[in-house]
């Protein structure tokens, strides 16, 4: 299984960005999947996930309203669409599938990719 994220880039703070998880080898419509970002100096956080049933996607509360994450079956991809971005979403960013346990638990997900990196300057 493997994961590519990609999209990241510089962006100036309230731009968009919008991050692409292309899957193979596992599909996103039968294996649920996350988005993390991790920050400098700090631990992996939880940005949102998406089940492989089709429900609504599921959001850390600082990114609800911001953040939108949909998936193209067709294309075997998920993405992360990110407005008003702020400084502090700065980070590499993280995609991860095949959950088993909590959506928003690091630990949960059985395969990472590499990420791609976020700066959001001020």
């Amino acid at each position: 299984v493997q994961l590519q994220a990609s999209g990241g880039g510089l962006v100036q703070a309230g731009d968009s960005l919008r991050l692409s998880c292309a899957a193979s080898g596992r599909t996103f419509s039968t294996a649920s999947m996350g988005w993390f970002r991790q920050a400098p100096g700090k631990e992996r956080e939880f940005v949102g996930g998406l089940r492989w049933n089709g429900a609504s996607p599921e959001y850390a509360d600082s990114m609800k309203g911001r953040f939108t994450i949909s998936r193209d079956n067709a294309k075997n991809t998920v993405y992360l669409q990110m407005n008003s971005l702020k400084p502090e979403d700065t980070g590499v960013y993280y995609c991860a599938i095949e959950l088993r346990g909590r959506i928003d638990a690091a630990g949960s997900y059985r395969y990472w990719g590499q990420g791609t990196e976020v700066t959001v300057s001020s």
